[in-house]
């Protein structure tokens, strides 16, 4: 190096701020956002797009937007990854034309820590913890179970094979053992492949250490129906374990949003057995449970029983039933804000 530069080079590196080398050398802070439809995120992007400059609720979505262009912020240090998906965090990184939770979290991460943050978000709608997100902890059910299961897939192949004029081979038993925790398998990989090409995938990246600093569950509709609720809580307990194992990461800090589409009515039946049974594995070490039942975007709540007769006002308000927490940006927004405190505060704590 010519002496120019390198006398150069040093008084650039005298005058950067007490603590920048730190800074650069310490680990990119990954969180892991899992679950099923709601941690997709079902928020139409248009409703994002209304509320902001509505006047009842501009102010709430100005942390979310940049004042001196009317747009969305587009962080640079937080990115994210959803599957094919990846880049700066912003509007629209849940399901198609919508958005979750995520963006809120991004950003109450991304206002906390000075290192960039990764968000690897792998979520699929229609899942359960009893089967598709069954932890290898969780032995297989009965072999009565899943010979019932395996009458029931071979005669909905025959009546499709004959329907639709097709030969499709009968399932096997090994089939349906393998959708037991298929869907755990494809986190655990996509986690653990994007951690490894983080460089690749995100060049701003490269060279940099990453390091497990959270993980986020939200999760537990497809859990209501046959019986499936009575087995959730240790389902779940055996989760938090294998991911820990799975993912070479024994204290990961665990948020748990708690099922909360009941909103201000108070739940009942399998839903309050998940409910209490998410709140419950809170004894664990490192293990938060938030509700988010709590945090409902009444205005949404309360146009939603007339959303068809009051449609065009609707459209404003909400965007999607009960079940996806009403399409509400708020209560989207609500809940992402209030899981990236719990992360916050447990790291902290550490």
């Amino acid at each position: 190096m010519p002496r120019s530069t390198a006398r150069a080079s040093l008084a650039l590196f005298l005058t950067l701020p007490l603590g920048y080398a730190a800074a650069q050398n310490a680990p990119i802070r990954v969180f892991v956002l899992a679950g099923q439809s709601n941690m997709e995120g079902k928020a139409q992007n248009k409703l994002w797009d209304h509320q902001a400059t509505a006047a009842k609720t501009r102010a709430f979505f100005a942390p979310f937007r940049d004042a001196a262009n009317q747009r969305w912020i587009e962080r640079d240090d937080v990115l994210i990854k959803f599957f094919e998906r990846r880049g700066p965090l912003t509007l629209g990184f849940g399901s198609k034309g919508r958005t979750g939770l995520e963006y809120a979290l991004g950003l109450r991460l991304g206002d906390r820590f000075e290192q960039p943050v990764l968000l690897i978000k792998t979520a699929w709608g229609g899942r359960s913890i009893r089967k598709d997100f069954r932890p290898p902890s969780s032995a297989l059910p009965s072999d009565e179970v899943l010979e019932k299961e395996l009458a029931a897939a071979a005669e909905r192949t025959a009546k499709n094979n004959k329907k639709r004029n097709r030969s499709d081979a009968a399932p096997t038993r090994a089939d349906i053992e393998a959708g037991y925790g298929r869907d755990y398998r494809l986190m655990i990989e996509e986690v653990l492949t994007t951690l490894q090409d983080a460089g690749e995938l995100f060049p701003a990246l490269k060279g940099r250490r990453t390091e497990l600093a959270g993980f986020v569950w939200f999760q537990g509709w497809n859990d209501q129906y046959g019986g499936a609720e009575a087995e959730y809580e240790q389902h779940l307990r055996n989760f938090i374990g294998d991911v820990r194992r799975d993912l070479h990461a024994p204290e990961l800090p665990f948020v748990i949003g708690v099922m909360g589409q009941n909103g201000s009515t108070a739940a009942k039946g399998a839903m309050l057995t998940i409910q209490r049974a998410q709140m419950n594995v809170a004894d664990l070490a490192r293990v938060t449970a938030v509700r988010t039942d709590a945090l409902e975007d009444r205005a949404a709540a309360a146009l939603y029983p007339q959303w068809k007769q009051r449609f065009e006002e609707w459209e404003r308000t909400g965007s999607d039933h009960r079940y996806h927490y009403l399409g509400s940006a708020i209560w989207f927004s609500r809940i992402g804000f209030a899981f990236g405190d719990a992360l916050i505060q447990m790291l902290d704590a550490k």
